[in-house]
């Protein structure tokens, strides 16, 4: 549900592909002391590498990745309509600044995103040892819009590595190629599934709108997209027909984080809109 915890409706949602970035080092993880400064250590050419995709503001700066991507005067009348208090947002997740890939928290979920969703290289807290890695591992995944094809967001993402002078592979390195390339990295990626939006001007809305307004006596709250993606995704292309979701699940349920919860009454009004679903006609 939007953060307001008010009925909502949301008529489209991103796509998703994740990739698996592996800087190589040493064979072995080496003693710090004997060959730092000579050994080249794969978690400082990670951060690098990372660092290189996105400003200081958090935009994308890998060339072509915002491309095809154009929000209209409709769209951003819908968008402005959403009764967002991004003071509230900021404060409740606990940061100062977005990023400022566009001007409100709305129109960024508008555009692909590029994240990274954890990294791994080496050992921390009561684990540390003094040693130069063996490997840095990078999880991103790519959120989707409607205009954006995975495939070529894949290449972009490739083609940026490859400037940044590395040799790409699918898999560990033979010793041949360890002695050959001085930057190496394993790269593989999942295409999830595309992106969907339906009209907001459309049959299936006003059937909608209605149901919620006989149900909870109030409008619902009209979002153009989700940030987030939903598997229903392939069906809905696939088939080639409309769809909204009807999310009912608190805004503050802690989504794919410790303590995922739903509140009772989300779980009781939950029950309530798809009883107003159900006797609304079509």
């Amino acid at each position: 549900r939007h953060p307001s915890n008010k009925p909502t409706l949301t008529f489209g949602a991103r796509g998703i592909v994740t990739i698996q970035l592996k800087v190589q080092g040493p064979k072995f993880p080496q003693h710090s002391g004997h060959y730092g400064n000579y050994v080249p250590n794969p978690a400082v050419r990670l951060s690098q590498l990372i660092a290189s995709m996105k400003d200081d503001n958090g935009k994308v700066t890998i060339p072509g990745y915002y491309d095809g991507v154009t929000i209209s005067e409709e769209a951003r009348s819908i968008m402005s309509a959403v009764p967002d208090d991004e003071d509230k947002i900021r404060r409740s997740i606990g940061f100062s600044k977005p990023d400022q890939v566009a001007n409100t928290y709305q129109e960024s979920i508008q555009y692909p995103s590029l994240n990274v969703r954890g990294m791994k290289s080496g050992w921390v807290e009561k684990e540390v040892r003094t040693i130069i890695p063996s490997f840095a591992l990078a999880e991103i995944d790519v959120r989707l819009v409607k205009e954006t094809d995975p495939k070529r967001m894949v290449k972009l993402i490739k083609n940026h590595i490859k400037s940044e002078g590395y040799y790409i592979i699918d898999r560990d390195p033979t010793d041949s190629e360890r002695a050959k390339h001085n930057k190496i990295i394993t790269f593989n990626h999942r295409i999830g599934y595309l992106a969907f939006r339906t009209p907001v001007n459309s049959e299936i809305a006003d059937w909608l709108r209605a149901a919620l307004i006989n149900g909870f006596g109030e409008e619902p709250i009209i979002k153009r997209t989700s940030g987030g993606s939903v598997p229903i995704s392939p069906f809905v292309n696939t088939l080639n027909v409309p769809a909204v979701t009807v999310p009912t699940v608190n805004p503050d349920n802690n989504q794919h984080s410790p303590n995922e919860n739903l509140r009772v009454g989300n779980l009781i009004e939950s029950i309530r809109t798809h009883v107003a679903l159900l006797i609304q006609p079509y």
